[in-house]
């Protein structure tokens, strides 16, 4: 009887690793590739061309000068008479003041110590007004 010397072939219960590494790098750079980043769509501006100016009568501007303290201070023209409104109330103005006078513009005014958050509610009223003539101006320029 022959006793056959035959070697037991032992199965491993480790996972191999040698190549883990690059499959982690391989997955790193596919999702880097295929991953798609939002853009930021911001504000939609038409600029004016430089050096063009352009006069427009006082009676056609509605003036909105935001403060620091976020309160907006209406003043129509050259008038004298101003009204303080709160943000989500110049929709209201734009509306009833636009209706008297198409060519009307808005000439938004920023207090520089106004928070930002004040000057977006203000100009997220006018577009919903349908405003889409705008000035954007920061208080003491001219």
């Amino acid at each position: 009887m022959a006793i056959l010397n035959q070697k037991k072939s032992k199965v491993s219960d480790e996972i191999p690793t040698s190549s883990m590494a690059d499959i982690a790098f391989l997955l790193l750079i596919f999702f880097l590739v295929t991953t798609v980043f939002p853009k930021d769509k911001g504000l939609s501006v038409v600029l004016p061309e430089e050096g063009v100016t352009a006069q427009v009568p006082q009676k056609n501007i509605l003036h909105l000068i935001i403060q620091p303290n976020c309160m907006v201070r209406v003043k129509h023209g050259e008038a004298a008479q101003e009204q303080i409104e709160q943000p989500a109330d110049v929709q209201g103005v734009w509306r009833q003041t636009v209706a008297d006078n198409p060519n009307l513009i808005a000439a938004v005014k920023t207090d520089p110590n106004a928070p930002y958050k004040c000057m977006m509610a203000v100009l997220d009223a006018l577009k919903l007004a349908n405003a889409d003539r705008i000035s954007l101006q920061m208080l003491g320029e001219k």
